[in-house]
């Protein structure tokens, strides 16, 4: 086993070195001012202090595990301080805006890169006192540094992707020890989603089935202001919002617009993924003949535009109360899909492709209810758009159906909290 850790670390070392010219190149500022955060010596969030050593750390990966972790965290028992971390630049945008309005004391930071030159000064800037990975993240050596420091894990709101599982499942006693025996228990989503883990290595008693905590998490605080920029932006149209989107999805949901009409009609609120892909998306609707507008950019009320480009951190979420009908990103390209039960809170009627394997039981759930329509490219986005458009009638009961599913699945959050006690809450607090 000591060799296979000392392959892992050149395997990760090397990795880091070959790969650091392209993450600066196509990720450039963005990706540079992370570097300290991930190798374990940025001075995190402003507001840490020597109380906060020994917080309960949470980990979530980006935005949507860290609307998942607030969920959790407003719930905990007591205030003992929290130390949260992610991976992307806008899941510690998202981090930093919802726990600094938590009433127990929080900072956020990057999750070190799996070295050992990076995790060692992260564990003794912080030496937190537990931790709970948010849907599970696992990096062998941090695990192992957990197991070291006796410190207690858990992961909630667990799933095992389609990837991830066919990687895993080939070599079961490896992944065990590598990732699944330093873990305390698990609460995943799905009796699927167990029945892999165990397979993949996990200790069965270790693993119990607590729901989805994404149906439990509330809808964002609204965002009034931009809501009323955006209403003035579409001068009375519908408006039309694409969330989440990936690399070439773009050019398909800017098809479709086309197809039902594009401004004449309504106004599409366009929402990148990733920030370093904002300029490429804003010069790709300029050059399709779109009016574009940029949210950072908004002029004087009254000004009119075929396509916004919601060019921030952190906004989408809110604006879903905004539209009249949405598509979801990452589920007309192979990448496995995003949160669908953002709209769903505002009752939006939703349109996703077919790539929604992350989602698969939320997926499920939504085909049975018929809260939603799923297409196979940008003409079936544009039949979808064109139908509601015409028919607001049936808009409103896909959208109505989508709601009152997310209030029929809440529970999780109380199974989750009964697996969490033990390990964390074993004192009075």
């Amino acid at each position: 086993m000591r060799l296979a850790w000392i392959l892992y670390q050149t395997a990760m070392a090397s990795g880091l070195v070959l790969s650091a010219p392209f993450l600066l190149a196509s990720r450039g500022r963005h990706y540079l001012q992370t570097l300290p955060g991930r190798l374990g010596f940025e001075r995190p969030s402003p507001g840490l202090r020597d109380d906060l050593r020994g917080a309960l750390w949470i980990h979530a990966v980006s935005v949507g595990e860290v609307g998942v972790a607030a969920t959790l965290a407003r719930a905990l028992p007591g205030d003992a301080p929290l130390l949260v971390t992610t991976v992307t630049p806008t899941g510690q945008a998202r981090a930093r805006e919802v726990f600094g309005g938590l009433d127990r004391p929080a900072t956020v930071a990057y999750l070190p890169f799996d070295v050992g030159f990076a995790v060692g000064p992260f564990f003794r800037r912080f030496a937190p006192s537990g931790l709970i990975l948010v849907e599970g993240d696992y990096w062998p050596l941090l695990l192992r540094e957990t197991a070291r420091r006796e410190i207690p894990v858990a992961v909630v709101n667990g799933r095992v992707g389609e990837r991830a599982f066919g990687r895993m499942r080939r070599a079961p006693r490896l992944s065990g020890r590598l990732f699944f025996s330093a873990i305390d228990a698990f609460g995943v989503q799905t009796d699927e989603d167990r029945r892999r883990l165990i397979a993949s290595g996990a200790p069965p008693e270790r693993v119990h089935t607590t729901g989805n905590l994404k149906y439990d998490t509330p809808p964002p605080s609204p965002k009034a202001e931009l809501e009323d920029c955006v209403r003035a932006l579409a001068c009375g149209r519908p408006i039309l919002i694409a969330g989440s989107t990936m690399a070439s999805e773009e050019e398909q949901v800017l098809d479709a617009y086309r197809e039902i009409g594009a401004g004449e009609r309504a106004l599409l609120v366009l929402a990148p993924r990733h920030p370093e892909r904002w300029d490429g998306v804003a010069r790709l609707a300029a050059d399709g003949g779109f009016a574009a507008a940029r949210r950072t950019a908004l002029g004087a009320p009254g000004d009119r535009a075929d396509v916004l480009l919601l060019d921030s951190l952190g906004e989408l979420a809110a604006l879903y109360a905004a539209a009249d009908a949405a598509f979801i990103g990452g589920t007309l390209v192979p990448t496995g899909g995003h949160n669908p039960l953002e709209p769903a809170h505002f009752a939006v009627p939703t349109v996703v492709g077919p790539s929604m394997e992350n989602f698969r039981e939320i997926a499920a759930e939504f085909e049975r209810a018929e809260a939603w329509r799923v297409v196979e490219d940008s003409r079936g986005l544009a039949r979808a758009w064109d139908d509601w458009l015409r028919n607001p009638l049936d808009a409103r009961l896909r959208g109505d159906r989508a709601r009152q599913l997310v209030a029929d699945n809440r529970g999780a959050l109380d199974r989750t909290l009964d697996l969490l006690r033990p390990l964390f809450f074993r004192r009075p607090v």
